[in-house]
């Protein structure tokens, strides 16, 4: 890894790489697969107990103990990497299932402004401060996608487009996800102290609060109304993920034509985000039950946790720590950046 140009960390997977297979038979992704499963079940109940926190910390967390602690044996690899990476993928399609495009066309307008401005400050502020804090350009990209879009959900849908590092991916996320344990505690009391109305607070909150789970979490804790707004508000926001993930798709297209490599049509139009806008095309036709949308959501996000818990898996907690504080001060600076963003653009809008 170039020093000079990404950020030194040191990462390497926690478990090396097995000895040569003499057999010829392959290695099972089994094992992997259920150990990553095992630890999703805990994680579940643990976030349904803390939900301020959540599932996929506590997947993330619960990875990283399992294989510094008790030194997972390299058997468990192949299914490590399968989980974490195709599983991953699948979940993303399950996640348009429960977003209807109709009803985020219906009910963001209002809020679309601030969203897009919120989100040009993300970006612009995660380049700036990033490059001033020697952070390589992929940790930049998943902490602006993160911050600007939908938490976890968006590094999860850009992180097979521009394949960062599995460091990286695990820095994005855990960074993310403490900003939006921070998010529930400060929020409602910053809100209180600015005398926010119900609606100012919601917008403010689904604008620039990271992840779903959390921005419910701090804005019916506010009001009824405010969550219900914040709701909305966050649907829209996320539904822009589909536009980020092909802007990058045509971005890493046009860098791999001049390196003199083959441009691949998947690459420009990643399956999964395809699979993405036809289960959202299907929720928003209402042809599935509501009882059969609310077992697929429950599924997938359980395969979401499922993922993040074999990246966690796959993460050396000794190296990572030798990471310091600065994709920690990136993540703070672009929250900062959006939050104080949200609230200047509705005072001058005088919607707050």
């Amino acid at each position: 890894m170039k020093a000079a140009h990404t950020l030194s960390t040191g990462f390497s997977p926690s478990v090396s790489a097995a000895a040569p297979n003499t057999t010829t038979q392959p290695p099972s992704i089994w094992r992997g697969v259920l150990l990553s499963a095992c630890i999703a079940i805990v994680a579940t109940f643990l976030g349904k107990w803390l939900p301020t926190i959540g599932g996929p910390v506590f997947a993330v967390l619960l990875g990283v103990v399992a294989t510094n602690v008790f030194r997972v044996s390299s058997r468990f690899n192949p299914g490590i990497r399968f989980t974490a990476k195709n599983l991953l993928q699948w979940s993303i399609i399950g996640l348009g299932f429960g977003l209807s495009l109709k009803q985020v066309v219906q009910t963001g307008l209002d809020s679309l402004w601030v969203t897009l401005i919120t989100i040009t400050v993300a970006f612009a502020s995660a380049v700036w401060l990033g490059k001033r804090l020697g952070i390589g350009g992929k940790l930049r990209t998943m902490i602006g996608a993160g911050t600007a879009i939908c938490g976890g959900s968006a590094i999860a849908a850009i992180a097979p487009i521009i394949e960062p590092e599995d460091h990286d991916l695990v820095f994005a996320i855990s960074t993310i996800f403490l900003f939006n344990i921070v998010a529930v505690l400060v929020f409602p009391f910053m809100g209180h102290l600015l005398g926010m109305t119900d609606l100012g607070f919601g917008l403010w909150a689904g604008t620039a609060i990271n992840d779903t789970s959390s921005v419910v979490a701090a804005a019916y804790s506010y009001s009824q109304q405010a969550g219900d707004y914040a709701t909305i508000v966050k649907l829209t926001r996320a539904s822009l993920i589909i536009p980020l993930c092909i802007g990058l798709s045509l971005l890493q297209a046009r860098q791999d034509k001049k390196a003199g490599k083959r441009i691949s049509l998947t690459r420009m139009v990643p399956w999964f985000i395809i699979g993405f806008v036809l289960a959202s095309g299907i929720r928003s036709m209402n042809v599935l039950p509501a009882e059969v949308l609310a077992i697929l959501q429950q599924a997938v996000m359980f395969t979401v946790v499922m993922a993040l818990s074999a990246v966690g898996l796959s993460t050396n907690f000794r190296q990572l720590a030798r990471t310091g504080w600065r994709p920690i001060a990136l993540g703070m600076g672009v929250w900062i950046a959006v939050s104080v963003s949200s609230l200047a653009v509705q005072y001058g809008m005088g919607s707050w």
